[in-house]
């Protein structure tokens, strides 16, 4: 208990006042035949990207920008105190024009262009690949699942990663079979208090941006429609504060209603249950981090047990924002193309790809003394080792199977069975207890 309302404290204190959880009921797990998440699409599993749903449509629609005046912006962003941000700070000054990504400033502005690894032709060969596969996107994924993957491990080109998202999570498949459904989500009131909190939150999701610079920017108002039709969509969920930069971050790649399908399909499939009263969930997977921990990294395993540095205090932002406020914007766009095709299981790897590389001099481990200094290293680490080549480099290169995650999530899940059982028994013995008394009392 002591650590869940630590965990909460962290949320607070990362994620902006407080964490806002409507919902009428926690949805139920999945049935014990079916998987985790963490399985992604791979050919034998019926969990996160559900390949079988999967067609071929037309390319998307340009997602909607918007642009301000460098006079104007500057005195705007001097009043914006709570961007949601990664953790790795590149600059801090304010630009006239936006970066590459659209950003004017904030932790997110890079000066630098890109460094460009692939030729003008080795670009384009690239894209055809594309074009090719997602003409023929159920064969790929039932026959050749493979060669998808590894496509997704390289990069999806940007000029195909709209499309590629939307067919990797289903969204294609599910805005054809409920045409006209977002406009009317969109028309329903929806609840009044969720209503109130996502206006409440709307403006702190990435304001040096030029999408949402300001409330009457077209991503402002966008965001606003994705969460309130999300939460007229899914009631027993409703609206998480830590769903709104992962609607954010979608609404930058995809035209609304495309995002609003890959938001769906992200909620309620690759973090299912993240989302629901009493982060269940959140608490099993941060159990699960810390045993594969033990295998990738027993050094700073070791360190993190001393301190007791439990993994919630730490991992909630990453996982809950689905990393959106802690990688760089080059890298988190490629591990975004890892996990719409992987599954939860990239997060776990990015997350011990960092506390590995953090945590494993020696000479660290001696200079945090305790756990507060620990946790400062994690939740500010070294830049070098967020940079897009670093993180995909050492994710597939983790000492982890797939047999091992599906061995310690079974365990996970058993040891939350067991806890679950415990609490049962003391509550009807105390309720026994209670019954006894009052009888004598009679």
């Amino acid at each position: 208990m002591i650590i869940y309302l630590a965990a909460l404290l962290t949320l607070h204190l990362i994620i902006q006042p407080s964490l806002h959880i409507s919902a009428e009921a926690a949805l139920s797990r999945q049935i014990e035949s079916q998987t985790h998440p963490l399985q992604g699409a791979t050919p034998n599993s019926t969990d996160c990207t559900v390949r079988d749903l999967h067609n071929m449509a037309a390319m998307s629609s340009p997602t909607s920008n918007s642009s301000a005046s460098g006079t104007s912006l500057l005195n705007r962003q001097s009043s914006k105190n709570a961007d949601t941000v990664s953790v790795c700070s590149t600059t801090s000054a304010f630009s006239t024009c936006p970066d590459r990504h659209g950003f004017y400033g904030g932790n997110q502005f890079s000066e630098k262009p890109k460094k460009e690894t692939l030729t003008r032709e080795q670009t384009i060969a690239r894209e055809k690949k594309w074009i090719h596969m997602t003409a023929h996107w159920s064969k790929y994924m039932n026959q050749n699942y493979k060669k998808v993957r590894e496509r997704c491990r390289k990069g999806i080109p940007e000029a195909i990663r709209q499309k590629a998202w939307l067919l990797l999570t289903g969204g294609e498949h599910m805005m054809h079979q409920f045409k006209g459904e977002y406009q009317r989500l969109l028309d329903q009131p929806g609840n009044p208090h969720i209503i109130d909190e996502i206006r409440k939150d709307q403006h702190r999701q990435f304001p040096h941006h030029e999408m949402f610079l300001d409330d009457d920017k077209p991503g402002q108002k966008e965001l606003f429609n994705v969460l309130k039709a999300y939460s007229v969509y899914n009631p027993n969920v409703g609206y998480c504060q830590a769903q709104a930069p992962i609607a954010a971050f979608l609404l930058m790649q995809l035209p609304s209603e495309n995002a609003f399908w890959c938001f769906v399909a992200i909620c309620d499939k690759y973090l299912e249950n993240y989302f629901t009263p009493g982060l269940e969930m959140l608490q099993r997977d941060a159990g699960m981090l810390n045993r594969l921990l033990k295998k990738t990294s027993p050094a700073a395993y070791r360190h993190l047990q001393k301190h007791n540095v439990d993994p919630l205090l730490y991992m909630t932002d990453w996982f809950l924002c689905a990393m959106t406020r802690t990688l760089p914007w080059d890298t988190l766009l490629r591990v975004w193309d890892c996990f719409l095709c992987e599954g939860i299981r990239i997060f776990f790897k990015v997350a011990l790809v960092i506390i590995g590389a953090t945590l494993g001099p020696q000479k660290v481990r001696s200079q945090c003394n305790g756990l507060c200094e620990t946790l400062a290293v994690l939740r500010s680490p070294p830049k070098k080792f967020l940079e897009e080549d670093f993180i995909m480099h050492h994710i597939f290169r983790l000492n982890i199977t797939i047999d091992d995650f599906n061995r310690e999530h079974k365990k996970q899940e058993m040891l939350h069975r067991k806890a679950k059982l415990e609490q049962q028994k003391l509550a009807q013995q105390h309720g026994n207890g209670a019954s006894a008394s009052n009888g004598r009392r009679a």
